[in-house]
């Protein structure tokens, strides 16, 4: 009876020992497999993919990062157009605008754009992702918000953004 227990026991604890053995050989390959696709994403011999077989860019812009115009005024016009219609996307609206060519940074190609808008309390962190995640790169220098009246439904913050791009001019 002895014998038997000792026997039992002695395949038991094999088998856990074999079974863990297997385990780590099976993590080990699956790290290693891991960096060979992240070597091979890398190199370029393969497409950036995630866990869902998608870019994890998601859809991320392939635009220019710099404002696109064959003169100054014509990337601040693209610059005024593409911050309307950030704010225009998330229902807001834009009460004034100045784009600003004469800034210190002006000859290093840096347009800035200052606009007053009003938009939902709610859509303030959209707004600010959209124009500082999408295309062309564009640089928040100051964010002023007025905090909607209390107690009207329906009330409006009213923001002051200067945001700032960089010109290529063609260079």
């Amino acid at each position: 009876m002895l014998a038997a227990t000792i026997y039992v026991v002695l395949v038991g604890v094999l088998l856990a020992a074999s079974w863990i053995a297997l385990s780590t050989i099976s993590e080990r390959r699956a790290t290693v497999l891991a960096a060979e696709n992240m070597l091979a994403q890398l190199e370029g011999r393969l497409p950036l993919a995630g866990k869902d077989g998608r870019s994890p860019l998601g859809a991320a812009p392939a635009d220019s990062p710099f404002l696109e115009g064959q003169t100054v005024t014509v990337a601040g016009a693209a610059l005024l157009q593409r911050i309307g219609g950030a704010v225009n996307r998330i229902g807001g609206s834009v009460l004034s605008s100045q784009v600003d060519l004469q800034k210190t940074d002006s000859k290093d190609g840096w347009i800035g754009l200052v606009v007053t808008c009003e938009i939902k309390p709610d859509s303030l962190q959209q707004l600010l992702y959209d124009v500082e995640a999408g295309m062309p790169f564009l640089f928040i220098d100051q964010l002023v918000v007025q905090a909607p009246v209390i107690g009207v439904e329906q009330s409006r913050m009213r923001v002051l953004l200067t945001v700032s791009g960089q010109w290529w001019g063609g260079k």
